[in-house]
């Protein structure tokens, strides 16, 4: 009598997106920071600084080229909050997977493209119907928003939010 494994149950594929979860550390990469000689008309005004930290960090964003998925339809993977639609996108594939996991969908195959931050908020951003912004490493507690406004989406498809004192 030969034993051909017939009792032995089928193999479970596993995501590549959940192997690359646990290859992931506590450690999550840090955010560019203003240097150290701050301008002298910011010096002082925790407001200015983080407006100086936050465009240092746009302009970073911009030149960097980040991983968007697509749901399963073939969709860019967007997620509505308040009435504006955000553009998911992570800084590499750990972030993905990590979120692909908390999504409970680490099991599927995650399809993505690589685009640069500029071409998001310049070309897919205007694309999408209603206000739109870009959320990196979304669900992250290093997530960043980049919201519809002016200054980080074209003027024509920004929210206008009226005078600030």
């Amino acid at each position: 009598m030969t034993d051909h494994g017939d009792d032995i149950a089928a193999p479970v594929r596993r995501s590549r997106l959940a192997d690359l979860a646990d290859w992931t550390t506590a450690e999550a990469p840090s955010t560019p920071q203003a240097s150290d000689e701050e301008p002298a008309e910011t010096q002082g005004d925790p407001l200015a600084r983080a407006r100086r930290e936050f465009a240092v960090l746009l302009g970073e964003f911009r030149r960097t080229a980040v991983l968007v998925p697509f749901d399963a339809y073939g969709s860019l993977w967007t997620a509505d909050q308040n009435g504006v639609r955000w553009i998911c996108a992570f800084s590499d594939e750990e972030a993905l997977a990590r979120f692909a996991l908390a999504q409970g969908d680490g099991a599927r195959e995650w399809t993505y493209r690589t685009i640069l931050g500029a071409r998001l908020l310049d070309v897919m951003v205007p694309m999408l119907p209603g206000p739109a912004g870009v959320a990196l490493d979304a669900g992250s507690t290093d997530g960043v928003l980049f919201p519809p406004v002016a200054g980080i989406v074209p003027d024509h498809v920004a929210v206008d939010l009226g005078e600030t004192g």
